[in-house]
């Protein structure tokens, strides 16, 4: 990777759609990784029968709002990353402003109409759309309108 790919990832800008199951190792892991800026968007609260699987929140979380405590887990992990909370579902009269921050979205989230949306908003502003869903015990992953491939 060396120094460039180095300050690349420093320099990324990446918005996390959903800080769940999901959502929870993918946010771990581009802080670990030392990603520049990441972005988390969800609207939801940390709850107990959720925490099997949302690694980043503890029993002493369950009510409080997701993004900000994945925010304080993020930052514990990595001090020199910057992170933005969005706690708002994304919809189609936010999404375009909220994308246009990033360079790329990641799609964690379990709603078909925010995919739409984000897929719609990023064909829009020509950024790329990563898609990631697990059901039982298979995953999908796929990247969208990217380089004028295929879109959502």
């Amino acid at each position: 990777m060396g120094t460039e790919g180095q300050q690349k990832i420093a320099a990324a800008k990446v918005l996390v759609v959903g800080a769940g199951g999901l959502g929870c190792p993918v946010l771990s892991y581009m802080a670990a990784m030392g990603i520049g800026t990441i972005g988390i968007a969800d609207n939801d609260k940390v709850q107990l029968q959720n925490l099997h699987r949302q690694v980043l929140y503890t029993e002493a979380d369950i009510g409080k709002p997701k993004v900000l405590v994945a925010k304080e887990r993020l930052q514990q992990q990595n001090s020199t990353i910057r992170i933005q909370t969005h706690q708002l579902r994304v919809a189609g009269n936010n999404a375009a402003e909220l994308i246009g921050e990033y360079d790329i979205v990641i799609d964690c989230c379990d709603n078909i109409s925010t995919r739409y949306v984000i897929n719609d908003a990023t064909a829009l502003l020509g950024k790329p759309f990563i898609y990631g869903a697990v059901k039982q015990y298979e995953g999908q992953l796929a990247v969208f309108n990217y380089c004028n491939g295929p879109s959502y």
